[in-house]
């Protein structure tokens, strides 16, 4: 990993840590995790043919590689998840061939669910990042409110959450509506193999109208964005796992008034 990827890694990191270690009083018990999982992945996300059209003069969209590393864990007193991706990885910084489409770009985000005493729901609290170097474009979303984490009878897992959130990047900073999304999961056995379906979602709303007007490219994107993914993963080994994931987004990523969708191969390597 360059220097750069580095150097845009580090105030996220510093923001868990602050996150973390500022949410409640914490005993050295305290850091011992109930659960806890990591791993290394490599990913081709191959976006749509409609997708690449529609986004031809509004944020265009190129199919590209990236590589993620990946966790989370579970404590006495809440629980932290985070990834770093690193896209287009050996790309320049402004990438000529592809006019600016495969440039360099790092994302990133950690989220946390902070018990409150013993009931189900939670302080919740998330920052994403995202740096596009050849552009030197960037935005870090923070999000903060409260959660819910439940698991059924039947192993299904929900942790929904609904929070007031603000933007800081090269085109607008404050406040910037709400977030409500969610993360769910299943794990299944088929023909004698491990599986597990996932899904992320995040629905942004009443955001700002400068931001709307000044972070998207060929026009005004409407207040209500849509974020996500659904994904089925297939864990034939502890150490191994690979999945597809269906990627969709609407309003978000730059394009105004575009539904976007792709593709995800993924292959991990679970280190924990």
């Amino acid at each position: 990993m360059s220097a750069l990827s580095l150097r845009s890694a580090f105030p996220l990191l510093g923001a868990s840590a602050l996150l973390v270690f500022s949410s409640a009083p914490l005993q050295a018990a305290d850091m011992d995790p109930s659960w806890s999982f990591a791993n290394v992945s490599v990913n081709y996300l191959d976006w749509s043919e409609g997708t690449e059209t529609r986004t031809s003069t509004n944020a265009a969209k190129s199919d590209f590689t990236y590589l993620e590393l990946e966790g989370g864990a579970g404590f006495s007193w809440g629980e932290v998840y985070g990834f770093f991706d690193l896209e287009n990885p050996g790309n320049d910084q402004f990438d000529e061939k592809s006019g600016g489409k495969d440039n360099l770009r790092t994302a990133g985000k950690l989220t946390s669910h902070i018990y409150l005493g013993e009931s189900p729901f939670t302080i919740y609290a998330h920052v994403y990042d995202f740096r596009d170097y050849g552009y030197n474009g960037r935005e870090q979303d923070q999000v903060l409110g409260v959660g819910y984490i439940h698991t059924f009878d039947n192993g299904l897992w929900f942790k929904p959450f609904l929070g007031a959130a603000r933007v800081q990047s090269d085109g607008y900073t404050g406040m910037n509506g709400y977030m409500a999304g969610w993360v769910l999961g299943y794990g299944f056995e088929a023909l004698g193999q491990r599986f597990s379906l996932t899904n992320w979602h995040e629905q942004t709303f009443n955001r700002d109208d400068d931001y709307l007007d000044q972070n998207y490219v060929g026009g005004k994107a409407e207040s209500v964005g849509t974020n996500g993914a659904v994904s089925l993963w297939w864990h034939p080994l502890s150490s191994v796992t690979a999945g597809v994931q269906y990627r969709y987004s609407d309003n978000k990523l730059g394009s105004p008034e575009d539904y976007q969708n792709a593709i995800i191969y993924t292959l991990k390597y679970n280190f924990l």
